[in-house]
């Protein structure tokens, strides 16, 4: 069986290269698998660009779950450092009201941070021959956008 000091070591391990594809992949995504208006000046043409036969949009995703794992790796890694964690947040900050809000704070702003986007509406953008024109105000829903 693995002791704590192996689990930890493996967890960082791999937490290291979940950061290293996160940042390898989105570097991939904005500077080689351009999105169509990149793709135009580059190629001067309108072509599809693939690595390892996906597009950017498949390597979008790949991304966002390398992300979720080293999500999960990270809070395995707290749970494992949590005794330390907490003694040095107690001596680093010795109002226990501060430490409560501080903790507070964090989680908020940590969990808006992955929930906002589920609840943003997109800006639609019709596509003319001068290029993306601005449309007219915001469209509550994309159904109202076929009529136009």
């Amino acid at each position: 069986m693995l002791g704590k000091s192996k689990v930890n070591l493996v967890i960082d391990g791999i937490m290291f290269l979940c950061v290293m594809a996160i940042v390898g992949i989105g570097l991939l995504i904005k500077f080689i698998l351009l999105p169509g208006r990149e793709t135009t000046a580059a190629y001067g043409r309108k072509v599809d660009l693939f690595f390892l036969g996906m597009d950017r949009h498949v390597w979008g995703t790949i991304h966002l779950i390398v992300a979720c794992v080293f999500l999960g790796l990270l809070t395995m890694h707290i749970v494992l450092h949590w005794k330390m964690i907490f003694v040095l947040y107690q001596c680093l900050i010795k109002s226990k009201v501060i430490r409560s809000v501080i903790i507070v704070v964090v989680i908020i702003i940590g969990v808006s941070f992955v929930v906002f986007p589920l609840f943003v509406k997109p800006e639609i953008r019709e596509s003319g021959r001068k290029g993306w024109q601005h449309h007219k105000g915001i469209m509550n829903n994309q159904n109202d956008y076929k009529d136009r």
